[in-house]
């Protein structure tokens, strides 16, 4: 017998997101590209941040055929991929266009742990070759639930707020939907078992 889910958010009761969604509109369209092993985890980001941002899609899987992937690519829009330089696969750095609007942008994230979504990268050569966004001096991670491997790694909720922000120049405020994610967190932590000395 399967578990009931919320219609909205497709997750049990127990994990819900509905309450910490902050509707938010983005000018940069975004689009998920999610490993299917973050498909179902309650822990997983993406989920809330694609119910609050008002353009935001999502699809699911590994490796895509070019033809497929580039007709997930707005032809109006620059896209933008949001991920570090590696060394292996150099890409061209993302540099602004000088007076070019936010709305003229699509950012495209990799969601996934950093061993998934270098894989992603690996499989998909349309990916490699997007001029890449590297995020930079950004906060500590807020994302007390999942361990960090690395210094500076944040969720896929943070990275995505805080690369919108540097691409639409300040002109959204996601402060609301970071606030949001603190309480997300917390619900999470609630699920912990009590450590007894």
């Amino acid at each position: 017998m399967s578990r009931p889910l919320c219609p909205h958010c497709q997750r049990p009761p127990r994990t819900c997101l509905c309450q910490w969604v902050r509707p938010t509109p983005n000018q940069v369209s975004v689009l998920i590209l999610q490993h299917p092993s973050e498909v179902g985890r309650a822990k997983n980001t993406a989920g809330l941040l694609g119910l609050s941002l008002s353009q935001c899609e999502t699809r699911v899987g590994e490796q895509w055929p070019e033809a497929e992937l580039r007709a997930l690519l707005d032809p109006h829009r620059q896209p933008v991929l949001l991920y570090p330089q590696t060394d292996d696969l150099p890409a061209p750095r993302f540099e602004p266009g000088r007076g070019m609007a936010p709305e003229r942008y699509q950012l495209l994230i990799l969601d996934g742990t950093w061993r998934k979504s270098r894989k992603m990268l690996y499989l998909n050569p349309l990916l490699q070759n997007l001029p890449r966004l590297a995020l930079t001096d950004t906060p500590e991670s807020r994302y007390r639930i999942r361990r960090a491997r690395k210094p500076g790694q944040l969720s896929t909720l943070e990275a995505s707020c805080y690369a919108l922000a540097h691409l639409e120049g300040g002109r959204v405020d996601y402060n609301a939907l970071l606030e949001a994610f603190d309480g997300f967190n917390e619900q999470h932590l609630a699920f912990r078992p009590s450590s007894h000395a």
